[in-house]
């Protein structure tokens, strides 16, 4: 039988994950470039550009765990996944902050990045000032997540 509710609230695991994912891979992509052209030039850079590199992926990883914990809330990946259409949709709700969030910071956070290998290639020693910019972006990705999980978890509760 078909369940409106257990299908809205998976359209927002899978969103979650799917936009936070996608923001990653280009965040990565673009930092990437930019690592690259500087190891090109000095190798000894390779780890903190590297570093620089990787912040734009956290994003992703939240979105998947935004899916995860979605998904065992509304039991599909274990128990009963009878969910109703008005708790399907409060799911599918709680899962945008870290899609949206998670798909356009990563790409923010890729600009940083790209800026702080930047300010790497010319000034090594600054590589602890470079880390705080992008850094600072990864705080409204943090905060998505917070709100994504404390919603899910809300929802779970309600007798709906």
């Amino acid at each position: 039988m078909l369940n409106i509710g257990v299908i809205l609230a998976l359209l927002g695991a899978v969103l979650a994950a799917l936009c936070a994912g996608i923001g990653s891979s280009i965040g990565v992509g673009m930092a990437g470039e930019a690592a690259a052209g500087v190891v090109t030039e000095d190798p000894a850079q390779f780890s903190k550009v590297l570093l620089l590199q990787l912040l734009p992926g956290t994003q992703g990883i939240y979105g998947l765990l935004i899916g995860f914990v979605t998904l065992t809330q509304i039991g599909i990946m274990g128990g009963s996944s009878d969910v109703s259409v008005v708790k399907g949709m409060l799911y599918l709700v709680a899962c945008l902050p870290m899609a949206f969030v998670g798909y356009k910071s990563a790409i923010r956070q890729a600009q940083a990045s790209v800026a702080s290998i930047g300010l790497v290639a010319k000034r090594p020693d600054q590589f602890g000032k470079a880390m705080i910019f992008p850094a600072m972006v990864e705080t409204y990705a943090i905060l998505a997540l917070l709100i994504s999980i404390l919603a899910i978890f809300g929802i779970g509760g309600l007798a709906i």
